[in-house]
């Protein structure tokens, strides 16, 4: 999985339009192997980001979660100190 695709589901407020169209992105990037298309390949890759993205609004739609929402900044935090912990220098 692509560490910089984030989980959308579950958070209050909900993901908006723009995350998911950054999760998609990141997906097919990860999946063609490809950050920017060639000019041949770049219908192919906008239509398979938007397709991706219509499809993930409706999974995040239909999910359903017995657990209380997550907080963004709680989470960034949570994720800051993973990190931290990760990459410590040795003293």
């Amino acid at each position: 999985m692509c560490r910089n695709i984030h989980t959308l589901h579950n958070f209050e407020p909900a993901a908006t339009n723009d995350e998911v169209h950054a999760a998609a992105l990141q997906f097919v990037r990860k999946i063609s192997g490809s950050t920017k298309p060639s000019k041949a390949n770049a219908e192919a890759f906008d239509r398979a980001v938007e397709e991706i993205a219509h499809i993930s609004r409706h999974l995040l739609e239909d999910l359903v979660s017995t657990g209380p929402p997550k907080n963004r900044e709680a989470e960034a935090e949570k994720a800051k100190a993973r990190s931290a912990r990760r990459f410590a220098m040795p003293v």
